[in-house]
């Protein structure tokens, strides 16, 4: 393996833990302020919004490069 591909495949593993811990931060947020069930969608919706906007233009620039 080249390095460049290792640090493609290292970037990715990052990528998706930082996804994994910003999410289990929202789910966390939600349990200790007890924002119950709306209030939890609520925050997934709003605080979610950015970090899927995120990976979306990642997965596109992606699919869309030649």
């Amino acid at each position: 393996m080249r390095l460049a591909e290792i640090e493609a495949i290292m970037l990715n593993l990052g990528i998706i833990g930082l996804s994994c811990f910003v999410f289990f931060i929202i789910y966390d947020l939600a349990k200790k302020s007890k924002a119950g069930k709306f209030g939890t969608v609520i925050l997934f919706t709003g605080l979610g919004l950015g970090l899927t906007a995120f990976l979306v233009k990642t997965v596109a620039i992606v699919w869309l490069s030649p």
